[in-house]
């Protein structure tokens, strides 16, 4: 009864973060409704998204052509302090409220079992070979991680691993309610957990 176009639209789609099913087979039938010229506009911005790759030294998102992001690029960034984010919409929400002039560093999706996957120790190896590469000490590393009983984990793992490399390794304070994300932080609250960081 419905077309096969429709069920291999839901069967890619509910896969998405807060998309299941029920709200994918809403949006096919949504994006039936529409006229060719908004459905070839959302087929070209899908399709633009195959130009972006990830920065070589922080893992935030920049075009193909590019070597570095353009806050890796970006001169006015302070070099000698970096965050490490969970994920590129905390970078966002960071820069939104402007408390943050150093530069980034993306773990990834931490996962729920409490453990790194190998991409993520692959990250944090690379980080320490840049850290160690310019022989001189990070001045400082903020671990940026939501208050969850996984981001103090990986928090403290973290910790452990670039004791001795790095001058100073601090976290957000608790302005950030303990199970909370950093991406639906205010700003205020987000200036007072960086400002306060320990």
């Amino acid at each position: 009864m419905v077309p096969k176009e429709i069920k291999n639209f839901i069967d890619a789609f509910s896969r998405l973060p807060s998309m299941g099913p029920r709200q994918a087979t809403r949006l096919a039938f949504f994006l039936t409704s529409l006229d060719k010229a908004a459905l070839h506009e959302l087929e070209s911005s899908l399709g633009a998204l195959q130009g972006l790759d990830r920065c070589n030294e922080c893992f935030f998102l920049k075009h193909k052509d590019e070597s570095r992001c353009a806050i890796c690029s970006d001169p006015n960034r302070t070099p000698d302090v970096i965050a490490i984010l969970e994920k590129e919409t905390d970078l966002l929400t960071f820069e939104a409220a402007g408390v943050f002039r150093g530069k980034y560093f993306i773990l990834g999706k931490l996962a729920e079992k409490g453990v790194l996957e190998t991409a993520q120790k692959l990250r944090l190896e690379h980080l320490k070979q840049v850290i160690t590469k310019k022989n001189e000490h990070l001045r400082e590393l903020i671990i940026a991680l939501n208050p969850t009983s996984i981001g103090d984990f990986t928090a403290d793992l973290i910790t452990k691993e670039f004791t001795g490399i790095v001058q100073k390794i601090t976290r957000l304070s608790r302005g950030i309610p303990t199970g909370g994300e950093i991406e639906f932080a205010d700003d205020a609250t987000l200036t007072s957990s960086f400002e306060h960081r320990d």
